[in-house]
């Protein structure tokens, strides 16, 4: 979720990303909707009609996320890749060490690019925040639910 206190950050790729989703939902998504939703007012009494309400939830869905998408954009700070104070920073690729040995790489990016499951964790998550402002071979605690989770950062990219 987006927040209106905190700039939006986001990558090329992702400004990228975002432009795209926007032009698909207003230019596609949201005509064949309204589309649908004329069409279901067509076919008899509407107003009980319950494929007509479930087509208005649709297009207040897509209607909420052209409005996010527009405000991340307008509101996007722009993460310029590079790391001259050698210190993890959003933007960074961060490879750390678990406590059992494991190695893992993360790249730190703003919550509307988060997708851990591909390796890019949001600069609020407990471990991205948590990394911030450090450095190689600094220790750095997670308080995570299950406990403190300890990792040290063996290289930045």
């Amino acid at each position: 979720m987006i927040t209106l206190d905190k700039p939006v950050y986001l990558t090329e790729k992702g400004r990228t990303e975002l432009e795209a989703e926007l032009a698909y939902l207003q230019d596609n998504k949201r005509l064949e909707t309204i589309a649908r939703l004329q069409e279901a007012r067509g076919g008899g009494d509407w107003m009980d009609n319950t494929e007509h309400m479930l087509i208005e939830e649709e297009l207040a869905f897509i209607d909420a996320r052209i409005q996010e998408i527009s405000y991340m954009l307008d509101h996007a700070q722009l993460i310029e890749p590079g790391n001259e104070d050698n210190q993890v920073d959003v933007g960074e690729t961060v490879i750390i060490q678990t406590d059992d040995g494991e190695m893992e790489e993360y790249t730190i990016v703003g919550v509307a690019e988060a997708d851990p499951g591909r390796g890019f964790i949001s600069n609020e998550s407990p471990l991205g925040h948590a990394l911030l402002r450090h450095k190689v071979g600094d220790e750095v605690i997670v308080k995570a639910p299950i406990g403190e989770l300890h990792y040290r950062i063996v290289a930045l990219s």
